[in-house]
């Protein structure tokens, strides 16, 4: 390990260890007795999550029949005027995800969705791209995909957007950062840029979808000081205390490398709808329950896992949710509402999520993906490396090196940043922002 622990601290490694079975089972027996010492076991506490997630089912299968979605709605014209209801603002925390209607101008997302397509067409993207689509997701089975194309005018535009400096600030205000020794605060009011690829998926094709997963880490979630840190009171038998809208030691933090990872903290993963999509054409999915990250965390902890398994979950895959060991949660999956081109999409950032599978999908299913990453030194790290890439048409650090845009004459440019983009980059803001 790389860090002894200290003052009955967790054992931790920085980076993953070379003998994975071996540390997985070192930790998981700190953590049991991290948790008896408190005088309960792992037992006592995993059956008052079970419980909290048996009361949520049935509320989240209510809000599907009634409504056909559990996912709260808003309408972007409330989050501007700041009119979003104090009843509204708990349903986004109880549930962790949230549709923000009319988010961009259904024209302009439609337009947008266009202009994509003529950027990649014209630069003569498929004609030479030549990667796998299915091995980063590997349950997908459709084409096109998910295509590694970072700087877009639609994209940019986007993320710099007043529009999505609106709704990003929204989201952030959910989290809190609890004082804490060595955490560091974010700044709601400030987004890092974090740019992600676009989704084209045409009408008529048959997908397998996505399993579910969480995004947020894998080992490195039990097995890194920081997020031992971070999810302290599920690892020290004070489950009553967790709070997982609070990013108290996610600030300054890294995942373990691999093919799934994030360098920057997100407080929701997101994505802005490009055309009309229903809600049984292979949309997302979510298990509403934000606290169903500590029953993920735990479960591993209980004696039908061996000792070195983590219920499957290791480096560089993705951490899967699956019926082996997390049924319960499975049984409260909700999917979203119908979309139209110009509404948005977010999940807390550790929310289990999946892709629904569709065959012969009527219309198109075209997204691009644009998370809230609030300013910290994690998220101001990361975006240096970001205005690096921007500036040569790179693919970002976290994405595979592909670098398709670098000779691309009509990608955008840094000259063409308005104030909300440069501050996204950590350059100094110049002038009103449009």
């Amino acid at each position: 390990m790389d860090t002894e622990p200290e003052d009955g601290g967790l054992p931790n490694w920085a980076e993953p260890p070379a003998d994975l079975p071996a540390a997985v089972a070192t930790v998981k027996a700190a953590i049991r007795a991290r948790i008896e010492s408190s005088g309960r076991t792992v037992e006592d506490i995993f059956a008052q999550l079970e419980a909290l997630v048996a009361e949520r089912t049935p509320e989240i299968h209510a809000a599907n029949e009634e409504s056909g979605s559990a996912w709260p709605e808003i309408d972007f014209e409330d989050i501007a005027a700041e009119t979003v209801s104090p009843e509204t603002r708990a349903l986004v925390r109880r549930r962790g995800c949230v549709v923000i209607r009319g988010h961009f101008e259904h024209e302009r997302a439609l337009r947008w969705d266009q202009e994509i397509l003529a950027y990649v067409e014209d630069n003569g993207f498929f004609d030479v791209y030549t990667k796998d689509p299915h091995s980063f997701f590997m349950s997908v089975d459709s084409k096109p995909e998910i295509l590694p194309i970072y700087w877009s005018g639609p994209q940019m535009e986007a993320r710099q957007s007043e529009r999505m400096a609106h709704v990003q600030r929204f989201l952030n205000g959910f989290w809190t950062s609890t004082p804490q020794p060595g955490s560091v605060p974010f700044d709601p009011n400030r987004s890092a840029m974090y740019p992600d690829r676009i989704r084209r998926r045409p009408e008529g094709v048959d997908s397998l979808g996505l399993h579910s997963h969480i995004d947020s880490g894998t080992l490195d979630l039990w097995m890194k000081s920081e997020y031992q840190r971070a999810f302290r009171h599920v690892f020290g038998g004070a489950i009553e205390e967790f709070d997982p809208w609070d990013a108290a030691h996610r600030t300054d933090g890294s995942q373990y490398p691999g093919s799934t990872f994030t360098s920057v903290f997100r407080t929701f993963q997101g994505w802005t709808a490009l055309c009309d999509m229903d809600h049984d054409q292979g949309v997302l999915h979510s298990v509403p329950i934000p606290e169903a990250i500590a029953y993920l965390l735990l479960r591993p902890l209980l004696v039908d896992v061996a000792d070195g398994d983590m219920c499957g979950v290791t480096v560089n895959r993705s951490f899967v949710v699956d019926e082996r060991w997390h049924a319960p949660l499975l049984e409260a999956a909700s999917g979203i509402p119908d979309v139209r081109a110009g509404d948005s999409v977010w999940w807390h950032g550790d929310m289990v999520h999946s892709v629904a599978p569709v065959t012969n999908q009527r219309g198109w299913g075209n997204v691009m993906y644009i998370p809230a990453a609030p300013w910290c030194p994690r998220n101001a790290r990361y975006a240096a490396s970001v205005l690096d890439a921007f500036r040569t048409g790179s693919s970002p650090g976290d994405f595979p090196e592909e670098h398709y845009e670098q000779s691309w004459p009509d990608r955008f440019r840094v000259d063409a940043l308005n104030g909300n983009g440069r501050l996204s980059l950590g350059l100094p803001s110049a002038g009103a922002v449009t």
